[in-house]
């Protein structure tokens, strides 16, 4: 089952002589429960990339379908409405919120949407991502790792359709990165989450089903790795 269908999506950044095509035609779909990595070089366009399917930026033209419905052709209530529900975002620096604590930061999609915290998701999250033990700890209590981890379940509490992650352990070391993605594909096995990764980490590419290569702005390759 398709669940994300790119079209000839390009995204231009300034006016004339100033042109940077950051992404240039590029189309693919991803299937239900898919774990694809997306590499490429520095300003390749895999940043980009993840912003336009997850809502984060409007693109120059091309269409994104998530679910089958066309992201882009709703209106700035119901956009925002979609990235908290049906986009998880994980990034390189976490961003928490410092002055929530894990638990607060874990629901804060959930509560910006004014909808009822679901009790038994959380519980089932906190255990997957060990962090029992620091649920009323802030930001700054934690270890680079458990605020990864943290971010994780953030951005999977509201079982979005899509989760995208941009350099996820671009900030770790080796053993935290390492958690990390066992953590991000124990997700996608046991909940069948649709994952997108960005990463320079050819280890970390490696265990995704799929592997997507960019090049200025461009998909170059497309490969099945499982």
């Amino acid at each position: 089952m398709e669940i994300l269908r790119v079209e000839n999506l390009s995204k231009i950044y300034g006016k004339g002589e100033n042109q940077v095509h950051a992404l240039n035609g590029v189309s693919f779909s991803v299937k239900k429960g898919e774990f694809v990595s997306v590499i490429g070089s520095s300003g390749s366009g895999k940043s980009t990339l993840l912003h336009l399917i997850g809502g984060v930026d409007r693109p120059t033209s091309g269409k994104v379908y998530v679910d089958g419905k066309d992201v882009y052709a709703q209106k700035e209530e119901a956009l925002a409405v979609f990235r908290r529900r049906q986009v998880g975002l994980i990034y390189q620096f976490y961003n928490l919120i410092p002055v929530l604590n894990v638990e607060e930061n874990i629901t804060l999609p959930v509560l910006m949407d004014g909808r009822k915290i679901n009790k038994d998701r959380l519980k089932e999250l906190i255990e997957m991502l060990n962090l029992k033990d620091r649920i009323h700890h802030l930001p700054n209590e934690l270890s680079g790792g458990q605020q990864q981890r943290v971010s994780i379940g953030r951005a999977l509490f509201n079982a979005p359709s899509i989760l995208l992650a941009d350099e996820p352990t671009g900030n770790l070391d080796s053993a935290n990165s390492k958690e990390i993605m066992n953590l991000l594909r124990h997700s996608n096995r046991v909940y069948d989450q649709t994952m997108i990764v960005i990463t320079h980490d050819e280890n970390i590419a490696l265990q995704a089903d799929r592997i997507l290569t960019l090049e200025d702005g461009k998909i170059v390759r497309d490969e099945v790795v499982r």
